[in-house]
């Protein structure tokens, strides 16, 4: 069994567009009906503003699987803490032994989602679209923009969070590229100026509203992870042109479909295309520069699968890691 630690893992994986078909061929084959996909597990810590999930998948025909846990704890930052940990654990698909144990501490996670928010713009934001708007300040936030920046040309970047004091930190960490940066006052005031938005809150009140979106807007909601998360009002999702789940089954349990549902604003026998059926195929993704496109990311066993073996066998060959 091999054990690796965060700094193994991070001399051969970051974010970069080599992880893009990685994690691109993961969501065909969930699309496809070629993985065994439990529900998610999840402990709620309401008393401390956490929550750990536990997520896992078998992709057909690959030699590992992974077993992941995974901590949002989003007070962490007031005692000097990252907001995410965790930890994976790859087992042999024909015997279930542990081939290794990934010692994280949640940047896999935090890297595999930033890969899907850049695969979701690459395949349903316009084409030129330069113009980012994020919704939150933390390590996501962060990481979603730089993922953005690996499939679009972007020039303008505005950021709102509730606190004006860790968006203008935002800011100051992107003032060395040539970029228009700008903190806005409000989600409204975002959405006019922005081509491409991504919501990375824990919020449980809607923070985008449809009327506020222009014409060819592209929204990656990625913050609704649980039944009782909710980025965006539900009205969006009836009215956009094109709604596309991670995976529609998992979204009608926790993520912004789920509160279209509850609402009865969408039919639970309505089905959608899936991000792993635009990724097969293109022409079921945007279809004019006018649409207004929306990706509902829940985060899918299979991107930690995936993730965890492209890692693991980097830093086999590398000869990382402890050997037990």
């Amino acid at each position: 069994m091999l054990i690796l630690n965060k700094n193994d893992i991070i001399q051969h994986v970051n974010l970069n567009k080599n992880l893009i078909p990685i994690i691109e061929e993961a969501f065909i084959s969930l699309s496809k009906g070629l993985v065994m996909m439990p529900p998610i597990m999840r402990i709620d810590i309401e008393k401390y503003h956490g929550e750990s999930d536990v997520k896992a998948a078998y992709i057909e025909g690959f030699d590992s699987f992974a077993i992941k846990i995974a901590s949002g704890f989003f007070d962490n930052p007031k005692l000097g803490l990252p907001s995410s940990n965790g930890l994976m654990v790859l087992l042999d698909s024909k015997t279930g032994v542990v081939k290794s144990v990934l010692l994280d501490e949640g940047y896999l996670t935090d890297t595999r989602t930033a890969i899907a928010g850049a695969i979701a713009t690459k395949y349903l934001s316009n084409q030129n679209a330069n113009s980012v708007g994020i919704i939150g300040a933390g390590i996501q936030a962060k990481l979603q923009l730089q993922a953005i920046m690996l499939v679009r040309k972007i020039k303008k970047i505005t950021v709102w969070t509730r606190d004006e004091t860790k968006a203008n930190q935002f800011i100051e960490g992107f003032k060395d590229l040539d970029l228009d940066l700008h903190v806005a006052s409000s989600c409204k005031e975002l959405a006019s100026l922005s081509e491409i938005i991504v919501t990375t809150t824990p919020s449980k009140k809607p923070l985008l509203q449809f009327d506020w979106i222009i014409k060819g807007t592209h929204i990656t909601a990625m913050g609704s992870d649980a039944e009782q998360k909710n980025e965006l009002d539900p009205q969006l999702l009836k009215h956009c042109d094109q709604y596309v789940p991670d995976n529609q089954l998992q979204t009608s349990v926790l993520g912004e479909l789920h509160h279209a549902l509850k609402q009865n604003i969408i039919s639970s026998k309505e089905k959608f295309n899936e991000l792993g059926d635009i990724i097969n195929d293109p022409s079921l993704g945007r279809k004019n520069k006018e649409d207004i496109t929306i990706c509902d990311l829940t985060g899918t066993g299979v991107q930690d699968t995936a993730i965890a073996r492209f890692a693991y066998n980097l830093c086999k060959t590398n000869n990382l890691g402890i050997n037990i």
